[in-house]
């Protein structure tokens, strides 16, 4: 399966955003992916007042733009995510969409973790806006290649991950609107972790550059196969990154090296709280 993470500067320009993503989604089919992911907050990236602005319900025009681009191109897309408005919720849901070739939704996954942190010196609360989902989604693409979903700040929960892998998936999608100061510092460091762990392909589409005034994000976005080799990462612009993903070799770390075959479940004791 050949893969492509897409890498934008989504600002608050829905317009342009639609746009630009379209267009490097259908290079990139070009090029023979079969799997593409965008990044988190493709059709719209701001202040959580402009996301409750623009924020869209299932039937709106980013997830109309994602079920025709995979039905066309015959993929399965991976629509990053965005701010989802639902009838039965408060607030929004940070939702990624998984649309196959068909143009059919495949499964949709609600961000678990709410980015409430500060870094560098900037407070982000993205739960003004958002509430977390409650469900851990793998859903199949391709001939049954099964894609483990996530959204950005979960890469920072293993527990997650594992949780993914023990479920089959052999491949991770990682759509983010990393900061530019954690994307220098941590990102690969954490993908690469991910993948080597749960002995999986990690793909992983970040947003670039500024889309908003005090909002800086960090780029490269990178696919990592299941040793921790990056196989490829993007410069620091928008683009699209395509690397093959060898199921073979990814069967042979496992027979070789089986660290999800080795472990032992009913030893591990979570505690209900960590301390801080």
């Amino acid at each position: 399966m050949r893969a492509a993470a897409v890498q934008l500067t989504s600002t608050t320009d829905k317009d342009r955003n639609l746009e630009t993503a379209e267009r490097l989604v259908r290079e990139a089919a070009t090029r023979g992916a079969q799997l593409v992911v965008l990044p988190e907050k493709w059709p719209l990236l701001g202040s959580p007042d402009e996301l409750r602005a623009g924020a869209e319900t299932l039937d709106g025009p980013a997830l109309a733009l994602a079920r025709s681009l995979a039905a066309e191109l015959g993929v399965d897309l991976i629509a990053g995510s965005l701010s989802l408005r639902e009838d039965d919720r408060e607030r929004l849901a940070n939702a990624s969409v998984h649309v196959g070739p068909d143009g059919e939704d495949r499964a949709i996954y609600r961000k678990l973790h709410m980015f409430d942190v500060e870094v560098d010196g900037q407070t982000y609360r993205e739960s003004d806006a958002e509430e977390p989902g409650d469900e851990v989604v793998v859903t199949t693409a391709g001939d049954g290649v099964e894609v483990g979903m996530s959204v950005c700040y979960d890469l920072r929960f293993p527990e997650l991950y594992r949780a993914l892998a023990v479920r089959g998936a052999r491949v991770i999608a990682v759509p983010s609107a990393f900061t530019l100061a954690t994307t220098r510092d941590h990102w690969e460091v954490l993908l690469r972790a991910r993948a080597i762990e749960d002995q999986c392909f990690v793909v992983a589409a970040n947003q670039v550059g500024e889309p908003a005034p005090g909002l800086r994000t960090g780029g490269r976005s990178m696919i990592v196969n299941p040793w921790g080799i990056v196989l490829s990462q993007a410069p620091d612009f928008e683009t699209f990154i395509l690397a093959d993903l060898d199921f073979d070799r990814l069967r042979g770390i496992r027979a070789k090296l089986p660290s999800l075959a080795n472990r032992q479940p009913d030893a591990y004791r979570w505690p209900m709280e960590a301390r801080a």
